[in-house]
């Protein structure tokens, strides 16, 4: 396959939905195999902060010399960005030759399949993901679980750690009702004798961790919120110092001695993370933030003094998927702006934006119009905001890779 190709097969498994389930992991990983066995690994769980963490982690063990990988989702311009080995994202020859394997495996896996149990996009992904850190030789790969834990696809590797950085309600039509029911799945990943490294957790998922370390014998580590003057950290917020803090833990129980700390204010200062409070433009100020779920929209609304440096006006662009707590998230953001432009995202469960000025108006919230395309949503906001102002366009992870997209190809058309 050429990378477009590998892009497309990958996009074309989309119609097969996601299955809960390891046995076809399983055998995808026979097949290669068993690449995932091929090195150690990091494995990172929870509801949000995780691909933040992953980063951190995978910076501060590249920087005390160890070979180092990672898997991460989802993407904002290209699948490949989710597989890293010194944090590049592998190339697009690698990242087809990678994928065209996985394929290979996923029909071989598929000829003795049910029609409604063939390998789904995010199976096939992360086989491929597996098998090139294996072939790239790392010697630790920190990787991210998709939804959940004990079901999820990434979940067929023997990690030396677990890190858990947050549990909140969602997806509780597969995860259960409960944030305890929650946790269970998310800590179905923690092995026997390993080490579990959790963030800030509520009483009950807290209760959860404690007992599946107990029973599986697992070393328990809790880090609490990072000091206020901690380290510069090139990522802004307060919530990702927190992030750097569960991830210096996660690296420093992998290593199994205290972090250098050179090493740790190298990887601090270097390490950006794309789409979460990522400052791309001055003037206005305009800040991308991925936050999806209210628990991420109250950690963004509690940084946005730090991040938006004092100015006004305030106009953020949102756009949300019609499986989210929109109302929730809204009541976390409404009172941080001055003018709201609501809009959709080009992914199909996106919600209306008829449907978020609708809430917003029940929930007293501030001046709003609807613009449904995102980059020119994006442009009236900033032009509200005007020179001085400031705009975050929020949300949903997928508006944010469409104005990432959106935007590189609008600039492009203009070379």
């Amino acid at each position: 396959m050429t990378f477009r190709q590998a892009e497309e097969y990958l996009l074309s498994l989309e119609l097969f939905g996601m299955r809960f389930g390891l046995d076809r992991m399983h055998r995808l990983m026979t097949v290669l195999g068993l690449p995932q066995r091929r090195f150690a690994s990091v494995h990172v769980v929870g509801t949000n902060g995780k691909s933040s963490t992953v980063r951190f982690c995978a910076a501060i063990l590249e920087r005390h010399g160890l070979r180092t990988g990672s898997y991460t989702s989802p993407h904002l311009r290209s699948f490949r960005e989710r597989i890293e080995v010194g944090e590049e994202p592998v190339s697009e020859t690698d990242f087809a030759a990678a994928v065209t394997r996985a394929a290979a495996a996923a029909e071989m896996v598929n000829r003795t399949a049910e029609e409604d149990d063939r390998v789904t996009q995010f199976e096939a992904l992360t086989a491929a993901a597996y098998h090139e850190l294996s072939r790239r030789g790392v010697e630790v790969a920190v990787i991210e679980a998709g939804l959940g834990g004990r079901f999820d696809a990434t979940n067929v590797i023997p990690s030396k750690v677990q890190v858990l950085t947050s549990v909140g309600l969602e997806h509780t039509r597969w995860l259960g009702p409960t944030l305890e029911d929650i946790a269970e799945e998310k800590l179905a990943v923690v092995g026997d004798h390993g080490t579990l490294v959790l963030g800030p957790l509520d009483a009950s998922s807290r209760g959860v961790a404690g007992r599946v370390a107990a029973e599986r014998h697992a070393k328990l580590v809790e880090v609490g919120p990072a000091p206020e003057r901690a380290l510069r950290l090139r990522a802004p917020g307060r919530f990702q110092r927190d992030n750097f803090a569960l991830a210096a833990a996660a690296a420093e129980a992998f290593l199994g001695r205290p972090l250098d700390a050179a090493a740790v204010r190298s990887a601090a200062s270097a390490t950006l993370v794309r789409g979460r409070a990522e400052i791309v433009a001055h003037e206005p100020l305009t800040v991308y933030d991925g936050a999806h779920n209210p628990a991420g929209a109250h950690v963004m609304a509690e940084s946005l003094e730090e991040l938006l440096r004092g100015r006004h006006p305030r106009v953020a662009v949102i756009g949300v998927l019609e499986d989210k707590d929109a109302a929730g998230m809204l009541t976390e953001l409404l009172p941080q702006f001055d003018r709201i432009v609501f809009t959709r995202s080009q992914n199909p469960r996106s919600l209306s934006p008829a449907t978020l000025a609708s809430l917003a108006e029940k929930l007293s919230g501030p001046p709003s119009e609807i613009v449904a395309d995102p980059l020119e949503a994006l442009e009236r906001a900033r032009a509200w905001a005007g020179a001085g102002g400031a705009v975050l366009a929020t949300g949903s992870i997928y508006l944010i890779a469409d104005l990432v997209r959106e935007g590189a190809d609008a600039r492009a058309s203009t070379l």
